[in-house]
């Protein structure tokens, strides 16, 4: 197991999340990323993540929000603010698969 520590601590010029994508880039198989993230967040919240894609890729297909809170079993509003930051441009599609 190895330890990961940033070069520098992130000042207030730089974004908040710097550093956690930093880290996270530094996962080079399935397994570290899925240990990586398993290390950062709390079951909770990576039950809310999985939430989150889930909400992007129902909306992505055509999916009615309503309908996507039903399947999912999360509010309307959850939902509304996933569609917000799909059409924000905050969830980028990979075609390519």
């Amino acid at each position: 197991m190895h330890f990961w520590l940033p070069n520098t601590i992130t000042t207030s010029t730089q974004k908040p999340m710097t550093t956690v994508v930093d880290y996270l880039l530094t996962q080079t198989t399935v397994e570290q990323m899925s240990a990586a993230l398993e290390g950062l967040l709390t079951p909770y919240e990576q039950q809310e993540l999985i939430n989150r894609l889930q909400i992007f890729e129902l909306l992505s297909q055509g999916v009615s929000q309503r309908q996507v809170a039903q399947k999912l079993g999360v509010g309307i509003a959850t939902v509304t603010r996933g569609s917000r930051a799909l059409q924000a441009g905050s969830y980028k599609i990979d075609t390519s698969k």
